[in-house]
């Protein structure tokens, strides 16, 4: 669990549902990403001051900023410490393991960029430009393509991992946050924070991007988890303080909406799908979703202001 205000990452036993162990990993951590083995722990960290949509784009260019503090430290899982912290361009927030975790595709918000990070060397292969404020990241499956959210450009730029080439530009719902790709890397479905929605992107073709779902004006969707094994989609609606379950099996549907916590953004589903656990950056802590009963049976106290989860194997 990364803590964005605590400059640390929160271990939690999921058998005791209960913190074990705290690291120190740098400023602003956020985006967070295992490797398979469960061996190494990515995490995104910046300088860049913290600046909520509330606070005037004046006022946050005069908040000092420390460009040394950016990169992705890297902790080794057996230890619990930052072994490594690679230079990953400017302000990293989210970022993605290429298919075969030899390379990290790293959204540069601040730069209008997509850095792309080879992880033995710690050399930066290429920075691609992308649309602005890129914040998503995810490679599909078959690790041909490289999705990338423009928040303030409300599209989505696709990139071909081989050539490290924006292909195409897609326009999607207002402000899109986080993606999931289906398993045969088909399709890939994108949260829109600002309009409530969630689109589709089909990738065998050039067809736009269809608009699937429309949520309450009050859900703010953020992150984007598919359990598809029983052909869902969880999405964490932010201000809306809930989960909304999708039903993918026909055209995708609202089954319900699960109070989590305040303002939900990262979430992580278990390996055999039964628990759901979303982080919850206001109260401190992080709820367990059990996805039988749609019901939350339990907040874990973390870190302040946590911001991202992953499980490991």
């Amino acid at each position: 669990m990364s803590n964005e205000d605590g400059n640390s990452v929160s271990v939690i036993d999921t058998q005791r549902a209960q913190v074990i162990a705290t690291i120190d990993v740098g400023k602003r951590p956020r985006g967070m990403k295992l490797d398979r083995a469960g061996a190494r722990l990515f995490v995104a960290v910046s300088g860049l001051p913290k600046c909520p949509p509330s606070v005037p784009d004046e006022e946050c260019a005069k908040r000092q900023r420390d460009l040394s503090a950016d990169g992705i430290a890297i902790i080794d899982t057996k230890s619990h410490k930052v072994v490594r912290v690679l230079a990953a361009g400017s302000d990293p927030e989210q970022f993605a393991l290429s298919a075969d975790e030899k390379r990290l595709f790293v959204s540069n918000e601040d730069a209008g960029r997509t850095s792309v990070v080879d992880i033995a060397s710690g050399k930066l292969i290429a920075s691609i430009p992308v649309g602005t404020e890129p914040e998503g990241v995810a490679v599909a499956p078959n690790g041909r393509w490289v999705l990338v959210t423009n928040e303030s450009n409300h599209a989505v730029s696709v990139i071909d991992a081989n050539s490290l080439e924006v292909v195409k530009s897609v326009s999607v719902g207002q402000r899109p946050r986080d993606i999931a790709f289906a398993p045969d890397s088909s399709v890939a479905y994108v949260s829109g924070e600002f309009d409530a929605t969630l689109y589709r992107i089909g990738l065998k073709g050039d067809e736009p991007a269809q608009l699937v779902l429309q949520l309450r004006k009050e859900a703010r969707p953020m992150a984007l988890v598919l359990d598809a094994p029983r052909q869902r989609l969880f999405m964490s609606t932010g201000r809306g303080g809930t989960v909304a379950v999708i039903d993918l099996k026909h055209a995708p549907q609202l089954v319900t909406e699960v109070p989590v916590g305040t303002r939900p953004w990262g979430m992580a589903l278990s390996t055999d799908g039964k628990r759901l656990y979303t982080a919850n950056g206001p109260s401190d802590d992080v709820s367990i979703v059990d996805t039988a009963t749609l019901k939350t049976i339990r907040k874990i106290p973390v870190g302040r202001s946590p911001w991202g989860v992953v499980l490991a194997p």
